[in-house]
């Protein structure tokens, strides 16, 4: 009796290596596949270019407060011809000298398809934000000489989309400088009573 209960006590264990070696086996043929298909396609990171930014506000007052409201218009070109890119998350914002001076706009999740284009037209604001006093001495300096160096943020989360293939979600940092002749509202074309829309067409950097 003894015998042949510890046989079948054996039999159910081995049964289960066997179990968890097709599936080790079934998961490491999939993460080989995927990244096969990944090194022979070769993802190309998005390109993104800042097209223009229309202010509306743009008020430094004391103590170090600054009141901000933009509409800034930028555009995300997938070069892949076979690979799509799926925006899980991305928030814009704008920063003056590495500090955050308006509060994070999200951009709603979106497919992006091969070699497709992708137009978006967050507003970003800050009301009274305070900022550092060396930089509200910048910004004023700046101000007094009419250019002002703005950085658009966008922060996000995508996914590489290949056939029928989804990748895990990667990081995706963009960068936009953005030079605004705020002195100089000819520079720029009226939209309303008093915001002013200035053309950029700014190349971003892009980490992924």
């Amino acid at each position: 009796m003894s015998k042949d209960c510890g046989n079948h006590g054996g039999g159910k264990e081995a049964g289960v290596r066997r179990i968890c070696a097709a599936v080790i086996a079934f998961i490491i043929i999939v993460l080989v596949t995927i990244f096969l298909v990944w090194v022979i396609l070769r993802p190309t990171k998005p390109r993104f270019v800042l097209q223009d930014a229309t202010v509306f506000a743009f008020n430094l007052s004391q103590p170090n407060l600054l009141t901000t409201n933009f509409q800034v218009t930028f555009a995300s070109r997938n070069p892949n011809s076979k690979i799509g890119i799926y925006y899980d998350r991305l928030h814009v914002y704008a920063t003056y000298r590495n500090q955050q001076i308006t509060l994070r706009t999200a951009i709603p999740p979106t497919y992006q398809g091969h070699k497709e284009d992708n137009v978006w037209s967050p507003f970003v604001y800050g009301t009274a934000v305070p900022i550092a006093p060396y930089n509200s001495v910048a910004l004023g300096d700046e101000q007094g000489r009419g250019f002002v160096g703005l950085m658009i943020r966008a922060d996000g989360r995508v996914r590489w989309k290949v056939g029928t293939l989804i990748t895990g979600k990667y990081h995706i940092h963009v960068r936009c400088p953005a030079y605004i002749n705020l002195g100089n509202k000819a520079a720029g074309v009226l939209v309303g009573d008093s915001a002013v829309k200035y053309t950029l067409v700014t190349k971003c950097s892009v980490n992924v």
